[in-house]
C-alpha cells in the first residue's frame, strides 16, 4: 500500500512541470500561437534557474531568471513569427535547436568543464499543517513542494480569465476571428505577442523545475522532449486548462511509473521500456482521440491590414 501512495506522490510531483507548461501554451493556442519552441524554452529555463540558483544560493532567484529566460526566448519566436510573418512550426522548431546549443555553451562558459557534476539540493516539500496528516491524500496531495501547489492553484485561475472574462473572450476570439477582434479596436498581433511571452515565462519554471526540484543539477538531457509532452498535453486537453491537468496527471503517472520501475533494478524487463511510457503515451493517445477543438486559426499569422 505505501508503494503505492509513493507513486501517486511521485505522478503528482512529476506531473507539475507539465501541467505548467500545457497551461502556457492552452493560453498562447488560444490565440493562434503554435509555441513549437517548447522544448527548448524548457531547456533554458532548466539552465538559467540551475545556473542562477548555482551562483547565488538563493532558489527564488533562479526560478525568477527561469522565468525570464524563459520570456525572452518566447520573445524571440513572438518577434519573429507575430511581427515578421514567419512560419510557426519552421521558426519553433529552429528555436527549440538554436536553445540546445546555446545552454550548452553558455553552461561551459561559466562553470567550464568540471569533473563531476555541479549540484544544489533540490527544494524541499512543504508538508501543509493539518491537511498532510489526511491518510492517502495528506501524503499525495499536501506533501508537495511550493512550486507543485501554486501549479494546480493557477488552472482555476487561467480557466475563471479564458472562460469568465473579457480578457479571456479576447484571448479566444484572437484565435478564432481575429479579423473581428481588430475591427473591435483589439490589436490582434499585440494580445498574440503577449501570449506568448506568458506561455514563455510558464515554460521557463516548468523548466527549472526539473534542475530545481528534481534532480538538483543541469545536463542537456534534462529535459528529453518533455517540453513536447506539454505540448501534446496542451493537444489532448483540447485547449482547455481543465483538460491540461487532466492529461497533466495522467503523464505524470507514467512518468512517475518509469521512474519507479528504473528503481526496482532488475526486473526482467528493460527500464528504458518504461521511461519511453509518457512518449508512448502520447502518440496513442493522439492516435485515438476523435475529435479536437482547435482554435480556427491556430498556426495561423495574422496580417493586419493597413
Amino acid at each position: 500500500m505505501q508503494n503505492f501512495i509513493n507513486l501517486l506522490t511521485r505522478a503528482v510531483f512529476m506531473s507539475t512541470p507539465l501541467i505548467l507548461g500545457a497551461l502556457g501554451e492552452v493560453i498562447a493556442e488560444r490565440t493562434g500561437m503554435m509555441i513549437c519552441a517548447v522544448e527548448g524554452i524548457f531547456l533554458v529555463g532548466a539552465w538559467g534557474g540551475f545556473a542562477v540558483t548555482y551562483l547565488t544560493g538563493n532558489m527564488l532567484i533562479g526560478f525568477l531568471a527561469a522565468m525570464v529566460c524563459g520570456m525572452l526566448v518566447a520573445a524571440l519566436y513572438g518577434y519573429c513569427t507575430v511581427y515578421l510573418g514567419q512560419h510557426q512550426i519552421v521558426m519553433g522548431t529552429a528555436v527549440a535547436i538554436l536553445m540546445t546549443g546555446f545552454c550548452t555553451f553558455f553552461y561551459r562558459v561559466v562553470f567550464g568543464t568540471p569533473t563531476s557534476p555541479l549540484k544544489i539540493d533540490p527544494m524541499k516539500t512543504l508538508k501543509i499543517p493539518g491537511l498532510s496528516k489526511i491518510p492517502v491524500i495528506g501524503q499525495v496531495i499536501f506533501s508537495q513542494n511550493i512550486v507543485s501547489y501554486i501549479t494546480y492553484l493557477i488552472v482555476p485561475v487561467v480557466f475563471f480569465i479564458l472562460y469568465k472574462t473579457a480578457l479571456g473572450l479576447t484571448v479566444r476570439s484572437c484565435g478564432e476571428n481575429p479579423e473581428a477582434v481588430e475591427v473591435a479596436g483589439i490589436n490582434v498581433r499585440r494580445v498574440r505577442f503577449l501570449a506568448v511571452l506568458v506561455a514563455g515565462c510558464f515554460g521557463g519554471v516548468a523548466g527549472a523545475y526539473y534542475s530545481l526540484c528534481n534532480v538538483g543539477m543541469y545536463n542537456s538531457e534534462i529535459i528529453s522532449g518533455r517540453g513536447w509532452i506539454a505540448f501534446g498535453i496542451c493537444f489532448l486537453g483540447n485547449w482547455n486548462p481543465v483538460g491540461a491537468l487532466i492529461f497533466g496527471i495522467i503523464f505524470g503517472i507514467s512518468d512517475a511509473v518509469g521512474t519507479y520501475v528504473k528503481a526496482l533494478g532488475n526486473i526482467g524487463i528493460p527500464s528504458e521500456l518504461f521511461s519511453a511510457l509518457p512518449y508512448f503515451l502520447v502518440i496513442v493517445l493522439t492516435a485515438l482521440k476523435k475529435q479536437f477543438n482547435v482554435p480556427a486559426k491556430l498556426g495561423t499569422n495574422y496580417i493586419r491590414e493597413d
